[in-house]
């Protein structure tokens, strides 16, 4: 049996799932699939919003999100930056095996005019749903190629409004890139786009999708630019200036009046009961001097392998279904938002291997559910630096190395190298040591051993570095890209 169809066997983490079973399992409700949302924020930390951690910032429609939901407290990325994440929760595959863990010069992140983009072949979660007679509709930050053949419409979207990058990708020295447009569908009509009134619109532009499909089901992938890449995130008038935590606070809570809104429109049109909504994060929020953004308790920053760069706050929200004022300790990825897609609305997964799997025995409070993963991998770009099993987590002995150049910061710097140039090995307990203080490879050199094969299987399967995987599926790519521009529609 090979290594990633064992996974779904696997049963990792000793503390289940607290809360009250669902009073039904399944997908329809009164004989109507479910509709799904998911809200995506842009470098938004665990420690940033008040159901994961004290914080300045005020997020009371996550609060009353997390009392009418489910808390996921062990929710992980794939990748510690965005174009990685958002490819392996649109495919259900580690960023490595679609070849999207890093861009065409090396770095970590696709930029504007860039010739890789997500494949074609691969089957995103809104082809299955599609395929399942769901409206599918898009508004946000894509990230995954601003090419023809890999903008959302291209991918199983019936309908597109956002940036297909990074809100820190304009024209700068050096780079010769367009204003940051704003996209419908395949059209750029607006250069450079208002990056203040981007969340107000997104949330907007959501409502009016919402109630436009009301009448059956639909699926709405809200990737928020915000808080974003630059180093002054933007926010609209109403929450300029208003938090006490400067350009970052505005913008997450402008987040959190966001997520307010759409569950209020969810609620005043009767589909709350209808509706599954995860609100989420595509990585942790970056390392600022002075402190922007926070992972508490978590630790180490976006843009790594560290918990504080790839656990994630989540929420699960679905009133009557999802058990209320719950919170879920089990291990799962974004990549398992595909196959439980799939599952709730009755559709098929994709006929090439994904490495998500069905967790809606958990997302339902199943007494005795368990983690579906035997190990989940963290990978910086190309390499294989971490491995997870249980609430166990190896740091792999490895040459030092830079961390991936990831939406321009200029403060990401490797750690310093040890003696002979390698980091070595580390082992921690990160379900009783979040913040990752206490290495203990030397009292578990039995946890250590077994890691290290599960290690292995990755290599072979995924790669690492300059080893290619077995199950590696080629990225897409285009001979002569072309800068998206105002006016413009992509051929």
């Amino acid at each position: 049996m090979r290594f990633f169809d064992r996974l779904a066997r696997g049963v990792i983490l000793g503390g289940a799932c607290v809360g009250l079973a669902a009073t039904a399992a399944g997908a329809a409700t009164e004989g109507r699939p479910p509709n799904f949302i998911v809200l995506f924020c842009d470098n938004l930390g665990y420690g940033d919003v008040s159901p994961f951690s004290p914080t300045v910032h005020r997020t009371p429609n996550l609060e009353r999100m997390a009392r009418e939901g489910m808390k996921l407290t062990h929710l992980y990325s794939a990748s510690g930056v965005c174009t990685p994440s958002r490819a392996a929760l649109m495919t259900g595959s580690y960023p490595r095996r679609v070849n999207l863990h890093k861009n065409a010069r090396g770095g970590g992140v696709l930029q504007p005019v860039e010739p890789i983009g997500l494949h074609p072949a691969e089957v995103t979660i809104a082809e299955v749903l599609k395929a399942r007679g769901y409206a599918t509709g898009m508004i946000g930050k894509w990230h995954l190629g601003d090419q023809g053949p890999f903008l959302p419409t291209r991918q199983g979207f019936d309908s597109y409004i956002g940036i297909p990058y990074s809100d820190d990708m304009t024209p700068r020295e050096g780079q010769v890139w367009p204003d940051l447009p704003l996209m419908r569908n395949e059209t750029v009509i607006e250069a450079p786009v208002d990056r203040n009134e981007l969340t107000r619109r997104e949330a907007e532009d959501a409502i009016r999708f919402i109630t436009a499909h009301r009448d059956r089901p639909f699926f709405l992938y809200l990737p928020h630019a915000m808080p974003g890449s630059t180093r002054a995130p933007f926010a609209s008038a109403a929450f300029r200036g208003k938090s006490r935590n400067g350009p970052w606070g505005d913008a997450v809570e402008e987040l959190d009046w966001a997520a307010g809104q759409i569950l209020d429109a969810l609620k005043r049109l009767d589909l709350d009961r209808h509706t599954l909504v995860l609100w989420t994060s595509d990585n942790g929020a970056p390392r600022r001097e002075p402190a922007q953004g926070r992972n508490d308790p978590l630790g180490g920053w976006g843009y790594t392998t560290a918990e504080g760069g790839m656990r994630v706050p989540g929420i699960a929200w679905w009133p009557g279904r999802i058990p209320a004022g719950t919170a879920c300790a089990e291990l799962m990825t974004l990549m398992d938002v595909l196959p439980t897609f799939a599952g709730l609305a009755g559709g098929a997964l994709p006929p090439h291997p994904i490495d998500g799997r069905d967790v809606w025995p958990l997302l339902a409070g199943r007494p005795g559910a368990r983690t579906p993963h035997e190990a989940f991998f963290y990978y910086q770009t190309d390499q294989l630096q971490a491995v997870r099993s249980g609430p166990w987590k190896l740091y792999l002995s490895l040459p030092a190395r830079r961390p991936a150049a990831a939406k321009g910061a200029p403060e990401k710097k490797a750690p310093p190298a040890k003696a002979g140039g390698a980091q070595p090995a580390r082992l921690y307990d990160v379900v009783q040591d979040a913040g990752e203080t206490r290495d203990l490879a030397a009292q578990q050199p039995e946890v250590v051993a077994a890691l290290m094969r599960h290690a292995e299987a990755a290599r072979t399967e995924l790669g690492d570095v300059d080893r290619p995987g077995r199950g590696q599926r080629p990225a897409g790519w285009v001979s002569d890209p072309q800068p998206v521009r105002l006016g413009r529609t992509v051929p």
